[in-house]
């Protein structure tokens, strides 16, 4: 592996919240230097012009799905792992919402050996928080945790028995584990297409009130009262949930957010005649929740952003919108779909690197997600500013189910790194 001199770039650095031309040297696959006068007189490096471009940390992209095992005709690991290289994702962290679901030791080590085999990208799994993602049973944290698990998550399913998921947060208190929940209040969102208000009534869509993720969240938070463990709330989508998130931080509670990419620049509206590429799981909101989170992530108060890359079929999405599966791909679409509130002046370039890359290394333990000495060589050069109409059939993911396709986009990845090495350079 040969050292680089990436210089004349823009280099966007989310731990300092700095935006300002530089270069950086990369020795042994790690940063050592970073600056405006950083490698000048270096010998013996391979030069990359970066040509006033910017050149950020690659991004973390916190909850995955690849469909290994059970449905690897929607993605495997070798296309998510392309479909991230060329999306400027050099760390994708895997949900458990397989077939059959991550929840023993075995299957995690099944999937950590094909990710390592088959993926250019790094590759961390997260496991299931009860077996099968029942909410009956807790699974082994501790023998996962051995296994290399870094979370633990039943994904959209809800734990709706309080006492098993009490028991769980209690047993992962005691290891040091990190549990990912998803707000919502499962007798209210059970069924629900849309999100509840004038639109789905006159679209006769059946909805959820924003009240549900608002009462998920609040159950959530007075168990981490109890019990003291390390949450993480996956998608917070509505003003309504804000103030209880806000209130359990200033209160010490050991707790984090994200939310979906979709879910900030995208709002209910734009599911127009029943088009089923745009069925999320939560439901797109109202435009005043779209900038109620922005303004959240603006603030720090929601930590996280990524891709919650879902794919599905052509005949998963060829339904009638109820019957529809949820979810769209995202991992190719992250990058360009941020670039939209950058172009509309929502959120600068550092904060958006801290939601994508910085906060969700942070929330895991991982080296990776910033620019500072010693961090490994995990890079992504792109255009913030390059034009292009995005076309679905020319995504590496297998499933092409995005609801950008067709969109005018901004901010074309040129190439990107994983430990100083080239997985992906754009033609």
């Amino acid at each position: 592996m040969s050292d680089l001199l990436f210089t004349n770039a823009r280099l966007i650095d989310p731990e300092a919240g700095t935006d300002a031309l530089g270069a950086l040297l990369v020795r042994g696959g790690r940063i050592v230097a970073q600056g405006q006068e950083v490698g000048l007189s270096e010998e013996d490096v391979t030069v990359v012009d970066c040509g006033g471009k910017c050149l950020a940390p690659g991004i973390v992209d916190l909850g995955v799905k690849v469909c290994e095992p059970g449905e690897r005709h929607k993605e495997s690991y070798r296309s998510a792992g392309l479909a991230a290289a060329a999306g400027g994702v050099t760390t994708i962290v895997t949900r458990p919402d397989t077939n059959p679901t991550i929840d023993s030791p075995e299957t995690l080590e099944f999937v950590t050996r094909r990710a390592q085999a088959d993926a250019p990208v790094n590759v961390v799994p997260m496991a299931a928080l009860t077996k099968a993602r029942a909410g009956r049973e807790m699974t082994e944290i501790g023998f996962l945790m051995d296994a290399g698990a870094v979370a633990f998550t039943d994904c959209d399913h809800v734990v709706a028995d309080t006492k098993v998921l009490s028991r769980a947060l209690s047993y992962a208190r005691a290891l040091g584990a990190l549990v990912i929940g998803h707000p919502q209040e499962p007798g209210l969102s059970d069924g629900a297409a849309a999100t509840s208000g004038k639109f789905a009534s006159l679209r006769g869509l059946p909805s959820v009130t924003p009240m549900a993720e608002r009462m998920g969240l609040d159950r959530d938070i007075a168990l981490l009262e109890m019990t003291g463990a390390r949450y993480h709330a996956d998608q917070i989508t509505t003003a309504r949930a804000l103030p209880a998130l806000e209130r359990a931080k200033a209160n010490g509670l050991d707790i984090t957010a994200g939310v979906g990419i979709h879910h900030l620049t995208l709002n209910e509206f734009d599911v127009a005649d029943y088009r089923t590429f745009f069925k999320l799981k939560p439901p797109l909101r109202a435009e005043d929740d779209r900038q109620a989170v922005i303004e959240a992530v603006r603030s720090g108060l929601i930590d996280v952003i990524c891709s919650m890359h879902t794919p599905q079929d052509e005949e998963s999405k060829r339904l009638p919108f109820e019957e529809a599966a949820s979810g769209a791909v995202g991992l190719e679409t992250l990058l360009p779909a941020a670039m939209r509130l950058y172009h509309a002046g929502d959120l600068d370039l550092p904060t958006l690197f801290r939601a994508m890359s910085l906060n969700p290394a942070k929330r895991l333990g991982l080296s990776c997600g910033r620019l500072s000495e010693g961090a490994p060589a995990d890079l992504v050069l792109f255009d913030p500013d390059a034009p292009f109409v995005l076309d679905r059939f020319t995504l590496r993911s297998k499933s092409k189910n995005t609801p950008f396709d067709g969109g005018r986009m901004q901010g074309r990845v040129l190439a990107t790194y994983v430990g100083g090495a080239p997985v992906y350079r754009r033609d």
